[in-house]
């Protein structure tokens, strides 16, 4: 007579088919509800999620990060959400982080998410939010191809990449101002031109307010992420790494806001 398989080992399957009930669930309880236009995506924790592994190299975790929004993307796209804008690198990234990182991650930007993003049959047409003096010439190139290859797809991706958030809101009032300028008006009167309305027409992208904001890890923060388009936008606060990020912890996220703004 075989023997019975253990505890630990039926651990994982009762595990997985337990989270694919759950799943299954939750899509038919969010597919009710209202769902948010536009999320936006702190994707944080792949260097600790590697660290959890024992792999101390930080690449190993960013690459799973880049797979993995591949995975992330087509979630949200079964659900109706037409609109996601994600948090690459920002210009503090560029800065402080150490140097063989940040090159990794440059090349991540050059090679594999353009990749991912430009593939025929994709549904997400591809923007890029942030200053492309921070960049080199090659990564600029490579967004740039890919967003021209992936114009005109039904749903939109904004990339932050090189993004400063004080920089977005500066450079938004300096065009308001040079557009009072080219029209003659003197300083007085171009200040009475800086509203709110005027600033929003000159925020280069992501184009429409952010709904849901989600940031994994368990970090409580939102490090710049698009200030002005997140003003009013939920929090959700996830505690699972970036590349540990489940359809589940998104379906959880989603039903939340639905149940907030549902009739």
């Amino acid at each position: 007579m075989p023997r019975p398989p253990s505890p630990a080992a039926l651990r994982v399957p009762v595990r997985a088919l337990v989270e694919r009930t759950l799943v299954r669930r939750l899509r038919r309880e969010v597919a009710r509800r209202p769902v948010p236009r536009h999320v936006g995506i702190i994707m944080d924790g792949n260097r600790r999620w590697a660290r959890s592994l024992g792999v101390t190299d930080a690449r190993f975790g960013h690459r799973a990060g880049a797979d993995h929004l591949d995975d992330v993307l087509g979630w949200c796209a079964d659900t109706g959400v037409r609109a996601a804008s994600v948090y690459v690198l920002s210009a503090d990234n560029l800065a402080k982080r150490a140097g063989d990182e940040v090159a990794f991650l440059l090349e991540l930007l050059r090679t594999t998410i353009p990749d991912r993003v430009s593939r025929p049959g994709g549904l997400w047409a591809l923007e890029v939010s942030g200053a492309p003096d921070l960049l080199p010439d090659d990564v600029t190139r490579a967004l740039k191809d890919a967003a021209d290859a992936t114009r005109g797809r039904p749903l939109r991706l904004t990339l932050a990449v090189g993004y400063d958030p004080y920089r977005e809101i500066v450079e938004a009032i300096r065009c308001v101002l040079d557009d009072a300028a080219d029209h003659g008006l003197g300083a007085l009167a171009a200040a009475e031109l800086v509203s709110a309305d005027a600033i929003d027409e000159h925020i280069a992208s992501p184009r429409n307010d952010i709904d849901l904001v989600i940031r994994t890890s368990g970090e409580q923060r939102l490090s710049g992420f698009f200030p002005w388009r997140s003003a009013n936008a939920d929090l959700e606060f996830c505690d699972v790494y970036w590349p540990a990020f489940r359809e589940l912890d998104l379906l959880r996220a989603l039903r939340t806001w639905g149940r907030r703004h549902g009739a």
